[in-house]
């Protein structure tokens, strides 16, 4: 009765999505591409029998790309579907595709676009990656007879709240899962009272992510030639960029001592934060205009994608995006891989364990405002503690790897005896 309520609202607030659609897509034309798909509608044919992984958004994709790659060395020429819900997210899928694999986005949550979807694509097994449930997608998939996991899985207090609401809708969906693998014992105990069975707790995925090594290495060049330490607001959100510049305005001399370098989490904000800075009365120089060597500027904005090494490396010490508003903080293990210690506020709910033991392992500080982050970051920059935090950093992060393996081993065991793979790879 409850999945019939809410398909109907779901089916209801269509148009609704089609308007959002249209008007993201003005910002980013990405979510103007293939529109019809999220309601399941497709263009040609698809063979059966691939392994279907959805990652909605950036932070997904890139665990899912090392959850692939550690597939593909257990299973030479495993076909793969990639969905998404978000514009980067896709855009990230698509680097990850090989000959043979497809994409396409995430099927709106009624049970008529789920079917159509499972109908074209005939996936031999689903992976989820995170936190992404969605009633019908479960229930259909289960009806089907097609097992569907949730991998590196994670839920926050907060999240864990909205579902136990949520209970007569949300508790079939998790119940449905052929396959629960956690980040976090603590993870495992949330998500088993939100009515899943924990197959079992792996560790993140994000751990076994090698940094690009010439990116980290070009970086570090670029750190030792600067006149001034470097200081890195990593991922930062709406509301943090703004904090900031309160922050250097308030205390100029603060500004004067370290070169400041701001990478916004969303690149459709790239253009707003620059606009903001200029407001603030600072000189801006964006990546995209560094034909070589960086620009000099007071503030340095890192307005592209897939250059997070190479921002770690330039780095002296990095502010931890999403931590300082009540956002849950943002991903701190690829700051651990590249040697940069970290300063976080003290909202880290998403990552919660992480920073937790980043923070005991010495390779990250803890402060209650970003205020205090600022202070403590410029101290941190230019003491010999750095390279005690930095050395902290990396060994943190290596002591954490192997999740990718035993997922891998966990995904091809699920789906055995299903997948299509050709002949020829092996």
């Amino acid at each position: 009765m409850i999945r019939g309520v809410y398909s109907l609202l779901m089916r209801c607030v269509q148009p609704l999505l089609r308007r959002k659609l249209r008007r993201r897509g003005e910002a980013e034309p990405g979510y103007l591409e293939a529109i019809d798909e999220r309601f399941g509608r497709y263009q040609g044919s698809a063979a059966p029998g691939r392994l279907w992984i959805h990652a909605v958004s950036l932070g997904e994709t890139r665990a899912a790309a090392i959850l692939m790659q550690a597939l593909r060395r257990q299973q030479p020429g495993l076909r793969f579907l990639l969905t998404h819900g978000t514009a980067t997210g896709r855009a990230e899928g698509a680097k990850l595709l090989r000959n043979g694999d497809l994409q396409s986005w995430q099927p709106w949550d009624t049970p008529r676009a789920v079917a159509a979807f499972l109908h074209h694509f005939a996936p031999a097994a689903g992976v989820l990656m995170e936190t992404e449930l969605w009633p019908n997608l479960a229930a259909v998939c289960r009806e089907r007879g097609i097992p569907l996991a949730l991998a590196n899985a994670r839920l926050s207090d907060k999240s864990l709240r909205q579902s136990l609401r949520l209970a007569p809708l949300s508790r079939p969906a998790y119940a449905a899962l052929a396959a629960v693998w956690a980040q976090t014992e603590a993870d495992a105990r949330r998500l088993a009272q939100a009515g899943a069975t924990v197959q079992a707790v792996y560790g993140n995925l994000k751990f076994d992510a090698a940094p690009d090594a010439a990116q980290l290495e070009r970086g570090r060049g670029w750190r030792a030639s600067s006149t001034l330490p470097v200081v890195l607001f990593a991922s930062s959100r709406e509301g943090e960029e703004a904090q900031l510049l309160r922050v250097l305005q308030a205390h100029p001399d603060w500004a004067q001592q370290a070169q400041w370098l701001l990478v916004p989490r969303h690149p459709q904000r790239f253009d707003e934060v620059a606009a903001l800075a200029v407001q603030a009365g600072l000189t801006v120089s964006r990546r995209s205009g560094w034909s070589g060597e960086p620009v000099a500027a007071s503030l340095w904005i890192g307005d592209s994608l897939g250059e997070m090494a190479l921002y770690y490396g330039l780095a002296g010490v990095a502010l931890l995006g999403g931590s300082f508003e009540p956002l849950g903080g943002q991903n701190l293990i690829e700051a651990a891989a590249c040697g940069c210690p970290v300063v976080m506020g003290p909202h880290t709910f998403n990552f919660a364990e992480a920073a937790q033991l980043s923070e005991g392992a010495g390779a990250a500080l803890r402060v209650a405002t970003l205020e205090e982050g600022v202070q403590q970051a410029l101290a941190l920059a230019t003491s010999e503690r750095r390279e005690a935090m930095a050395g902290a950093a990396l060994r943190f992060a290596a002591s954490h790897r192997g999740a990718a393996d035993k997922t891998a081993t966990a995904v091809l065991a699920l789906a055995a005896g299903r997948l299509s793979v050709p002949a020829a790879a092996g």
